[in-house]
């Protein structure tokens, strides 16, 4: 018996993004919630209470990444290694290429609101549903943008039940694959690098795999995460 079968709901959440609509998806770090579209991108934000400052990320798989992100060899398989020989999942931070056809159908306000000087934060390995979409994304050349599904500064949301009722409100779709994988009581999603300075922009899920996976492999010592703060 068939349980879950991403490839169907990630036709149904791209069908829900082409008309202009929001999803909100399952990942294995957190629920999301993505647009296509500036007006959906401008629902996000409005609704999560999100800074118009702080930018979206974007689904990804290695292809996207490979033809995206400027940077070089030692960083290309830096995040082979994470994210495909080690299975972790990785938001990465770099230069891209904003002329990929990927982009050519995306407006303005949509592409300001999910780049930072010049740079794109791209979310790898979250799971069998992002795997699909990001299939999807390249056959489609039409780019998932989104964050979170949680009100802004309140911690990521592991489950569909417990996002917060203002995110939900504006979703044509949600899919629910209950828990997520890496749900913990900090409240963090993705670990987040830059892969040109090597700076932690989020010290997220499997962080201390990745540091260690780094300092091993490429001899690259990020800074430990900090220490919690005490009430």
């Amino acid at each position: 018996m068939v349980v879950l079968d991403p490839r169907k709901d990630a036709e149904a959440v791209f069908d829900v993004l082409d008309k202009g609509g929001v999803a909100i998806v399952p990942l294995d770090v957190a629920y999301a919630v993505f647009g296509g579209c500036g007006d959906a991108i401008k629902n996000i934000f409005t609704a999560k209470g999100r800074s118009f400052s702080k930018p979206n990320g974007m689904m990804a798989d290695y292809e996207i990444f490979s033809e995206l992100h400027i940077v070089g060899e030692r960083e290309r398989t830096l995040v082979r290694a994470v994210t495909e020989d080690y299975g972790l999942p990785l938001s990465v931070v770099a230069p891209f290429r904003p002329d990929h056809p990927i982009f050519a159908s995306v407006d303005e306000f949509t592409m300001e609101r999910s780049t930072k000087i010049g740079t794109l934060d791209l979310l790898l390995n979250a799971g069998p549903l992002h795997k699909a979409i990001t299939e999807l994304s390249r056959e489609r050349m039409k780019p998932v943008l989104g964050s979170s599904a949680n009100r802004s500064l309140t911690g990521s949301k592991y489950r569909l039940q417990d996002v917060d009722r203002e995110v939900r409100d504006i979703a044509a779709i949600e899919v629910d694959y209950g828990l997520s994988r890496y749900a913990n009581p900090q409240g963090i999603s993705s670990t987040i690098i830059d892969l040109k300075t090597f700076q932690v922009h989020r010290y997220g899920v499997c962080f201390e795999q990745i540091a260690d996976i780094l300092r091993r492999h490429f001899q690259i010592e990020l800074p430990a995460r900090p220490a919690p703060v005490a009430a």
